[in-house]
């Protein structure tokens, strides 16, 4: 039952798919502890009353609500499944109520976890032997399932948690950046997306004469950069477009022609889209803003025809009617990173393409579009999900720095209001802070995705944490932005 008092936030989904959901009651103010109880662990009505109670016996006393803030778990395993802390698999596609809990007191970090009742995975054992998914350690302690829990609590002092996490907060844009310049952007091994938004991002910041570095095989070699071509090399392209633009040399602007090149037959003609697109809302970013790099850089603006022609083949394929995008006509979930990609690949083409151009009309109404949609989903956190309009998905890191990225540059150039979309940039920017780690750490991100055949299949996408390429070049990307945007 819900506590009208209290607020309701999902956590995230169990293995049947019901939804695992936490009470909030209390003051959330930075000098307030933290109190998390969990009851249901074994699926017991008993030790979800006990948490139910204490609820209500917390909204009830205001002397209590002034002290901490407080979060009740009512019933933290709905399927009755068997737990096992630290969780073992992949999130969330194994042990899904473990992998829920355990990553989202990593992100909420309490200060005291009360596990009431049974405990049949081990969680109190696993939380005083280890830090909480590589954030921190949080204190713990197990009660019976009784009445008065709450009555003689004292606020508890910050936990390791909480400290680690206040500390990623006070980062400023430039230090994440420069963290995660430390670990990522550093080699292209391919000329593929990944890793050149990385490179790409250092370069931003200033880091010309390693980025010549690192490229300087494709650049004595450019055929080298499309072999064995796919749409993650003609986005991977932009880089070379970039060094083209900063240094004037023609040969960066060769190898990024001979990507934007492919959209066009032997005899000149465009072709229906650019290749490799898979029929899939990637193809946004992979085909859209190599060819308006190439228009800028040559002057020619049959690029930017071509541009249009193919966001107009991906938009028929992909676009739904509320706005959001499909990630491939094979199911209609809004895949997060799909919808981050559509985004991308818009604002990165709108920022270069000639106003006088039916393209840049045409593309920043579908942008809007879907940056409303998008706005309608953003997490009370300052995420969005994994699938973006389902409640139980997870919330996954590179979805929301290329949204986040993406609104922001738009409202640099005067294409968003900003009374109404900086404040979603900036907390997704907190959000974001809270899942990046100095070392270059990351929670939460999409294993690499093709199009997927069911809603599900989307739903049990691993989570990755720890080290991860494709997320630490989306935050690297998101951090410059920031910076520029402060």
């Amino acid at each position: 039952m819900p506590v009208p008092a209290a607020s309701r936030i999902t956590l995230g989904m169990a293995s049947n798919g019901s939804l695992i959901e936490a009470d909030l009651a209390g003051a959330d103010l930075p000098s307030r502890a933290r109190i998390l109880l969990i009851g249901g662990m074994d699926g017991s009505k008993e030790s979800s009353d006990a948490v139910y109670n204490e609820l209500n016996w917390f909204e009830a006393t205001s002397r209590e609500r002034n002290q901490y803030l407080l979060a009740a778990i009512t019933r933290s395993n709905p399927a009755g499944a068997k737990l096992a802390f630290p969780p073992a698999g992949d999130a969330y596609r194994d042990n899904a109520e473990s992998h829920v809990l355990w990553r989202w007191m990593a992100t909420w970090t309490p200060d005291l976890v009360i596990v009431v009742g049974a405990d049949p995975g081990g969680l109190v054992t696993a939380m005083l032997r280890e830090a909480v998914a590589g954030v921190g350690r949080i204190p713990v302690q197990r009660v019976d399932a009784k009445r008065g829990i709450l009555a003689a609590m004292k606020a508890p002092a910050k936990s390791p948690a909480r400290l680690e996490a206040e500390k990623r907060l006070a980062r400023t844009p430039r230090q994440v950046a420069v963290e995660m310049g430390k670990v990522y952007g550093h080699d292209l091994a391919e000329a593929v997306y990944i890793p050149a938004v990385a490179v790409m991002a250092r370069l931003r910041m200033g880091h010309l004469d390693d980025v010549e570095r690192i490229v300087e095989p494709y650049f004595k070699d450019p055929k080298k950069s499309l072999l064995k071509a796919t749409g993650s090399h003609l986005s991977g392209h932009l880089l070379f477009a970039d060094l083209a633009m900063r240094t004037g040399k023609p040969e960066y602007t060769a190898m990024a022609r001979a990507a934007a090149d492919l959209g066009f037959t032997e005899s000149g003609q465009m072709r229906e889209s650019m290749p490799y697109h898979n029929q899939m809302s990637d193809s946004v970013f992979m085909g859209c803003p190599i060819l308006v790099k190439a228009g800028q850089l040559t002057g020619d603006r049959k690029y930017y025809d071509m541009a249009l022609r193919h966001f107009r083949f991906m938009r028929n394929l992909d676009e739904r009617s509320d706005g959001l995008w499909r990630h491939s006509p094979k199911d209609e979930a809004a895949w997060g990173r799909g919808n981050g990609f559509a985004a991308l690949g818009m604002a990165l083409s709108l920022l270069d393409l000639p106003e006088d151009h039916p393209a840049h009309a045409e593309m920043l109404a579908s942008f809007r579009t879907l940056v409303a949609a998008l706005g309608k989903h953003q997490d009370v956190t300052g995420m969005w999900r994994q699938v973006v309009d389902h409640p139980g998905a997870y919330r996954e890191l590179t979805a929301t720095c290329m949204i986040a990225y993406s609104i922001s540059r738009a409202i640099r150039r005067g294409w968003l209001d900003v009374r109404t979309y900086r404040p979603m940039v900036d907390h997704a920017w907190d959000a974001v802070k809270i899942r990046v780690a100095s070392n270059g750490g990351l929670m939460d991100v999409c294993e690499g995705t093709g199009a997927q055949a069911s809603l599900n299949d989307y739903l049990k996408r691993k989570a990755i944490l720890g080290r991860d390429p494709r997320g630490g070049a989306m935050v690297l990307l998101f951090a410059t932005e920031m910076a520029g945007l402060e």
